[in-house]
């Protein structure tokens, strides 16, 4: 995977590409799919999610410019993968789920892993968690129709937010640098990932969004 996935579609930061070399990815995801644990596309977790593609956790990982001593706030715990990667790179992971079943398994992944150096919460992630802000890094893992205003406001100054931005079927991959004297965006390319309900995010099946 690391090698014929990543390595050669142009992934060159060796810690990223060490760490998911050492994450067993087969144990995030369900025995129907144990065949497909290492294939390039993502699979269904359950609740109408997914765990994403190997490339695109690279390509987000990467992105984030990591160094070790970092503290990160996730957006969408789902099977709980990119948080064990977020956590073998940064000092400390905070990681917000909607789902708490979800989150309850993931929680299991990651002690069962020894991983110790992650906060899960249940709850409305696009809102970010102010208790614990200000934050080094902020990944969202899944879409958001725009950058929540919240989010980036919970960032340090020359913190990193990253994640895909766009419409319900398509969407960029945006990386912002926050500065309070104005900030700087890039666009990592397209992608495809779920939405993310919440306040800030996509509308929920009880609740719709600008009378739509």
């Amino acid at each position: 995977m690391v090698d014929a996935q990543l390595r050669r579609r142009g992934i060159a930061d060796e810690q990223v590409l060490d760490a998911m070399l050492r994450m067993p990815r087969h144990r995030f995801i369900s025995s129907a799919t144990l065949g497909d644990s290492y294939g390039d596309f993502p699979l269904p977790i359950g609740e109408g999610q997914t765990i994403s593609q190997p490339y695109i956790v690279a390509v987000m990982t990467e992105g984030l410019r990591l160094t070790g001593g970092e503290s990160v706030l996730e957006i969408g715990t789902g099977s709980g993968y990119q948080t064990a990667i977020l956590a073998s790179l940064a000092s400390r992971v905070i990681s917000i789920e909607r789902s708490a079943s979800l989150s309850r398994r993931a929680g299991a992944r990651l002690r069962d892993l020894g991983i110790d150096n992650v906060e899960l919460l249940v709850g409305d992630g696009t809102l970010g968690h102010t208790p614990a802000a200000p934050f080094d890094r902020i990944l969202a893992t899944g879409s958001l129709p725009e950058v929540p205003a919240r989010l980036i406001e919970q960032l340090r100054p020359g913190g990193i937010f990253i994640g895909p931005i766009g419409g319900l079927r398509e969407q960029r991959l945006v990386r912002i640098v926050y500065h309070p004297a104005g900030s700087t965006d890039e666009d990592l390319g397209g992608c495809r990932f779920v939405p993310l309900v919440g306040d800030d995010g996509w509308p929920g099946p009880t609740r719709r969004r600008n009378g739509g």
